[in-house]
Order: C-alpha cells, then structure tokens, then sequence
C-alpha cells in the first residue's frame, strides 16, 4: 500500500530514517519483491529538498532496480489506458500487465524527480553530476536499446529553462557525451524545437505584455536567460564532420538490432559481419544527416530576439564556427545584412561573415562598399575588433577592378581622419592608403596635384592685393587652398574626391609621433613602380596601442642621440615664421611691478598698453 499523501509521509520519514536505513530498504527491494512498498517511499527522498546523502542513496538503490526491468515495462502512453486494455495481451495475465503499469508509472515519477534535482539550485554539482549520469544512462537503454530522443529533449529542455546557471550541466555534457555522435545529432534537434517553441512563445507573449504590461519585465528576463542558455550549449556542441570512414564515430545508444544480435550465439561469423556492417550504416546515416540538422538548429535560433551581448558574440565566431558547416550558407544573408545596416560596432563584427559569404559563395550586395564607407569613423579606432576590421577593409580594397572614385574616396576619408585619431590609429591610415596607392595608380594623382588655372588666378589675386595693402598700409591677404572633397557625403561617388589631393599625408610628416612622421614619409616614394615597392601588412600596425609604440621606441636602437631641443637657447615660445604678419614683442616690466607706483599698476593693466599684445606691423 502507498501512503495516502507523498508530502505527509516524507515528513515524517525525514526524521525517522537515515543513510543507512536507507541503504537497507534498497537492498530489501533489490532482493525480493515482496519489499515492493519500499519503491514509492525511496522515492519521496529523490527530491531538491532532501539532503545529498538521502537523495544519493535512494538513487542508488532504485536505479539497480529499474533498470533490468525497463525491457519489460510497457510505453507511457499505456498506462493512460489501462482500464481499456482489458485484453491487451492474450498470452499475459491481467494483474501483471497492471503491475507492470504501476511500475511504468512509478518510473515516469522517478525521472521527473531526477530531472527537478539535477536542475535545482539546492543540489551541489557532485549530486547534479550523479543524476546526469543515471538519466543518461536510461536514454540509453530505456527505449528498448535504441537512444531515448523524447527522454533526452526533456532532460536538454529542463537544463536551458532552468532558472540558475546552465554552464556546469552544459560543461558536463560537452566533456562526457557531446563526443558521442548520436549525442550531437539530437542535441541539434531538440534545440530546434525549443527555438521554434520558443519563438512562438515570444510572439504571444508579446501580444499579451501589450494589454497588461504587470509581467513584462519577468517574462522578458526568463527569455533572455534562456537564449543565453540555448547559445552556450548550441556553441558546445561539436560538428562532427561527414566521413567515408564511419569506424571513428563512437555511438552512445545501441540500435535494437544489435542489441539483439549481441543477446544471441555469436558464433555465427555472417551474422556478426551483418551486426558490424548494420552498426556502421547507423553512424554513416547520422553523419549523413547531421549538416542538416547543425543548419536546421542555427537557423531556428538567430531568428529569436538576441539580447545585445549574445548578438555580438555570435557574430564574432559566425565565420568560423557556423558558416563552413550549414548546408547553405547563403541562408544567413537576411540575418548578416540586416547586421550590416545596423551601424557602429555590431556593422564591424558582421563585416567579417558577410566578407566570406560574397568572397566564397556568390553573395551579390550593391550596397556593400557604401556601407563600408559609412563605418570609417573616428571611433572605430578604439573598437575591441578593430584588427579584424582594418585586415578586412584592406582585403575589400584590393581588387584591380574597383572604380578610380571608390578607391579615391577611401584614400581620402582616411586621409581627413588622419588627423584626429591617436598615433596607433595614425600608422594604420598610412599603411591602408600606401597599400591603395600601390595598388591603384590611377589615384596617385591624389599625392601632388597644383591646378594650373587656380594657381595663376591666386597669384594675380595676391599681387593686386598685395598693391591696394601698400597703400593702405594692411597686412597682406593670403587666399587658403579650396578642397573639394565633401567628408559629410555618405556615397562615395559623389565625394568629390578624384578633385583634391591627400595634403593631409603631408601634414603628418610633422607629427608629434617620431613613427607616424617616419612612416609617412614612405607615402612621398613613386608607388606606382611595384618592383622597387612592396605592400604593407595591415596586421602588424592593426592591433597597435600608445603601450606598443612605446615599447617599439624603447627598443628601437639609434646612431645620433639628440643632447638637446635647440641648439641655441630660445627667447620666445613662438618665431616670427610661426605666424606670418606677427610679432612677439616683450617689454621691460619688471621695475614697473618693482616700484610701487599705483599708476604704473594701472598702466600695466590696461589693455591698450598691455605689453603682452601682439602688434601688427605697418607696412613700410
């Protein structure tokens, strides 16, 4: 007889029953089957709320009770329909078919209970690692010798629902079982399903947040711990690729077949040559279909509502680890352009996997270089991925078949943020645009351009303006040169830029930087001689840092060491050559502030005989 209520009865054997009392009432049920009352109470013990010993105990004895016994308890289904099954089995008595019920019910009981305490946050990681074992060990050999795919969804299911951390559970898995390639294959199927679900669930509960807005934030919070879960285990699971030779894959599960070939006189040589070849075809399907079933689960999943962190990782290692294995990669072309347009640093992190899909699968998108473009912003340069962006944007830059106005374009825009970013960033610009002059000499007009047209209307400007500054006896009026190039135009080809020049490479040959100003200097050789010129490796200048240039600087060895900045003593901060129709002009004014002549305080103070003022020169 059952006690009449499970939580009355354990409250009372919590107390009265210890490790060992437990221990003898699973020897007791393991010897006969009389003890068959002390089934249901071993397993008011499997519970979170019960302490390690009892809840390892009692799994213990009844997992080497069920087991021998699985082959002969009936389906699930059946025990929903035992009152109907009055003749189920003609050569079976009735009262044992019921009896085999109740056991079937009692083990459907028993792995609902595993799977509470393998996900509960109260049980600690050795107890979680023992029932993971035993629960594994039934979708081995609880459905008949093939592998258990309903019991194995439940157990991945619980895992990423759970409410705490899933990575010890998932860590588990991926050091015992993911090795195994039946363990994978539906491991992929049951994360496509969960997605699915799970992305019919978000939809309705959207629907609902939107009229009562109470559970909003939970029920939002739930869906992201559970895609965070899903992408820790999804990322886990290894691929195991296609073979001609199959002998490699080990199997978890033993198919019914060989199981019953095993079970039988293995004497027969045909026989076992037909078990080994059977066995051998089993693996050889799964490998089959396993790309299909890798695509089906990724696919699934990049359509749920990525938070921001799992966005970004997943477009980090979508090149790598995801793309060479879908059964049609162009599948993802929706997903990385969208990423593209997004803008800022989730642009960069997608750039790398659309790259591979228009380089290696015929991926066609017009709007590619023009939002390349758009991504050359002064902040890029202090991006986590920058190495990966700038390798990239050197490698889109390389075709011959570019048009001059594209490359123009990007030869100039990295030009004008030449001059704001850091000296790291600096060295980058100057590889990226020595590498486009080299490659495209129809742009090196770009390095030294004077318009003939423009210089004699300047010159004749300035000469009529130095005439009327005579007279009048003003400074002489200097006319800056006009550039064309618009940076504030988002399309390339209407930048303007084959009409301007690449002055601010001549700008930063004074940089304040010793190698930015050496390296420009490269920029004034003839590059389009390629046999006296080589291209500059974007990676070593990439991933730079203020901490590398001055540990390069520190290291680097020098002939002349400098004992000095002047070789003769400054008397001024600025020379007149530093700003042209200006003069710096000091006064004595140290016996003014020495006497203390009130007037000549107050003279001193006086902006019109401030002798700190820059005064102009007249014309003579």
């Amino acid at each position: 007889m059952e006690p009449p209520t499970k939580k009355s009865k354990k409250k009372k054997t919590s107390k009265q029953y210890g490790v060992a009392e437990l221990k003898t009432l699973g020897e007791k049920l393991l010897s006969s089957a009389s003890n068959i009352n002390n089934l249901p109470l071993l397993l008011t013990f499997v519970s979170p709320s019960s302490p390690p010993q009892h809840v390892l105990e009692s799994l213990l004895s009844l997992h080497s009770f069920f087991l021998p016994l699985l082959p002969q308890l009936p389906s699930s289904s059946a025990t929903a329909n035992v009152s109907s099954s009055d003749n189920a089995d003609a050569d079976a008595d009735q009262s044992k078919f019921i009896y085999l019920t109740w056991l079937r019910s009692k083990f459907d009981e028993f792995l609902k209970s595993l799977i509470d305490v393998l996900v509960s946050d109260q049980s600690d990681e050795t107890l979680k690692e023992a029932v993971l074992d035993t629960l594994m060990e039934f979708v081995k050999v609880a459905n008949g010798g093939t592998f258990h795919s309903s019991l194995y969804n439940r157990i991945i299911s619980s895992i990423i629902h759970s409410t705490g951390s899933a990575e010890f559970l998932i860590d588990l898995l991926t050091s015992k079982y993911f090795k195994y390639i039946d363990v994978s294959y539906f491991t992929f199927i049951s994360l496509e399903k969960l997605a699915r679900n799970l992305e019919g669930k978000d939809v309705s509960d959207d629907k609902t947040a939107s009229v009562d807005g109470s559970d909003g934030s939970q029920l939002s919070s739930n869906i992201e711990g559970v895609i965070h879960n899903m992408h820790y285990t999804i990322s886990h699971v290894p691929f195991l690729e296609k073979s001609d030779d199959t002998s490699g894959f080990e199997m978890w599960s033993v198919s019914e077949s060989d199981h019953k070939v095993l079970s039988e006189d293995l004497d027969d040589k045909q026989r076992k040559s037909k078990k080994h070849k059977s066995n051998v075809l089993s693996a050889a399907r799964i490998a089959k279909k396993m790309k299909l079933k890798f695509t089906n689960a990724w696919i699934a999943y990049l359509r749920l509502p990525l938070p921001l962190d799992v966005y970004k990782e997943v477009l980090v290692n979508l090149h790598q680890t995801v793309i060479p294995h879908l059964s049609n990669p162009i599948m993802l072309c929706d997903f990385l352009t969208r990423s593209y347009d997004v803008g800022g640093v989730v642009s960069v992190m997608a750039l790398s996997s659309l790259f591979v899909l228009m380089t290696q699968y015929g991926l066609e998108y017009p709007n590619f270089y023009v939002k390349l473009y758009a991504l050359l912003v002064p902040s890029i340069f202090m991006a986590k991925h920058r190495a990966r962006f700038f390798q990239l944007l050197d490698t889109c830059l390389k075709s011959q078949l570019l048009p001059a106005y594209l490359t123009a374009s990007f030869a100039k825009k990295l030009g004008r943020l030449l001059l704001s970013v850091p000296p790291s960033g600096a060295l980058v610009i100057t590889a990226l645009v020595h590498n486009i002059l080299r490659r495209h000499p129809s742009i090196n007009c770009l390095v030294h351009r004077e318009d003939v047209e423009e210089s004699d209307q300047r010159t004749d400007e300035v000469t009529a303006s130095n005439l009327d500054n005579a007279v009048t006896g003003a400074i002489p009026h200097q006319k800056s040169g006009i550039d064309h190039f618009n940076i504030e135009e988002t399309d390339p080809m209407k930048s303007d830029a084959m009409r301007s020049s690449l002055w601010e490479i001549d700008t930063v040959r004074n940089h304040y930087c010793p190698p930015v100003s050496r390296f420009a200097l490269s920029l004034g050789n003839d590059l389009t001689v390629r046999a006296k010129t080589t291209e500059v490796n974007v990676g070593d200048f990439s991933a730079g840092s203020y901490a590398t240039i001055l540990g390069a600087e520190i290291t680097r060895r020098v002939k002349q060491v400098p004992l000095a900045f002047y070789k003769t003593t400054p008397s001024s901060l600025f020379s007149e050559n530093d700003f042209t129709g200006w003069a710096f002009q000091s006064e004595e004014t140290s016996q003014m502030i020495d006497d203390n002549n009130e007037n000549a305080a107050k003279d001193l103070l006086d902006p019109e005989h401030c002798s700190g003022k820059r005064q102009r020169i007249e014309c003579q």
